[in-house]
């Protein structure tokens, strides 16, 4: 029976149960590859993937990228700043030129919310959402899900509470997409200003005070306040954002005892989440990283080849 393909991956909804969690017992493989001495497979060997970040990225792009080489494709990467955009040329028009290229594969980074899936309307290859806009981060969902699931065998039953800048985080949409699917529930936290419009349609709890998000909680999910969308001033400082909203040793208590920290980065230290925090043994902000390269392996190769392919030795 042939499996279920992977034509592209704009958002959550594009997956089914089924399929997302196929992704992630892929990535169960390709973690024990980049753990190898030789982190290679030739699995998309004569492949070719465009990396297209229209974004600042340390993580997302870096992982792609990685991801694309280790499983042995040509990958070129193209940057805003130093595509024709900047002169000018419309996405439309740049999607046009690198799909005469014959990619396989399109991963586009977008400060605009549908970009993504603009470009996979317009393109032959398939077209990977590495964040558009304030929509969504399916990749960063996935490899969310894959670390939590690592540390805590099943998503099953639990608690995993989000908090901070809800309202511009492509983040926290998708994973409040898939944690549910996944059988996890979610709540969020953050300052009024900073819940979005019809949160109650998301079908998580929310609230505008972290303790009671964190009470109980399994997984704490801190986000970052992103400056670069705030388009009005949302709280009064950073100092009183972070009195009432950081993540401290004493907040944290509230969570169950063997609860685990993440943070999808870049993480503002003494802001959202204290020093200590970052860098203790409850944090698995580093373990994200790692597992970002898996999944994001997991995601090309089930995009890129026919979904009865063998991944390679």
């Amino acid at each position: 029976m042939t499996e279920e393909r992977l034509r592209h991956l704009l958002g959550i909804r594009d997956l089914s149960k089924t399929l997302a969690e196929r992704i992630l017992d892929t990535a169960e493989t390709f973690l024990e590859v980049t753990r190898r001495p030789v982190r290679k497979v030739p699995t998309l060997r004569g492949k070719t993937v465009l990396n297209l970040f229209f974004e600042a990225s340390t993580r997302t792009r870096s992982s792609f990228e990685l991801a694309g080489k280790r499983l042995g494709a040509d990958v070129m990467n193209v940057g805003g700043s130093s595509s024709s955009t900047s002169k000018g040329e419309t996405l439309r028009d740049t999607v046009a030129t690198l799909d005469a290229m014959h990619a396989d594969v399109i991963v586009v980074r977008h400060g605009a919310s549908g970009a993504a899936s603009y470009v996979a309307q317009r393109a032959r290859a398939a077209v990977i959402n590495a964040g558009d806009g304030m929509h969504e981060h399916p990749s960063q969902a996935l490899l969310d899900s894959f670390t939590i699931r690592r540390h805590k065998k099943s998503l099953q039953g639990l608690r995993v509470a989000i908090c901070g800048d809800i309202a511009h985080s492509r983040v926290a949409r998708s994973n409040a997409l898939l944690l549910p699917m996944l059988g996890a529930e979610v709540v969020l936290a953050g300052p009024r200003t900073l819940l979005p419009l019809g949160v109650e349609s998301w079908g998580v709890k929310s609230y505008d005070r972290l303790e009671p998000a964190l009470k109980n909680a399994d997984v704490v999910m801190m986000l970052r306040i992103q400056k670069e969308r705030l388009g009005a001033r949302l709280f009064s400082t950073l100092r009183e954002y972070s009195q009432q909203f950081g993540l401290t040793s004493a907040r944290l208590a509230l969570a169950k005892s063997d609860a685990v920290v993440m943070h999808p980065g870049p993480v503002n230290r003494g802001v959202e989440i204290a020093d200590d925090i970052v860098d203790g043994s409850r944090s698995l902000i580093l373990d994200q990283v790692e597992a970002g390269v898996a999944v994001r392996m997991a995601i090309l190769y089930l995009c890129a080849t026919d979904p009865d392919q063998s991944i390679g030795a």
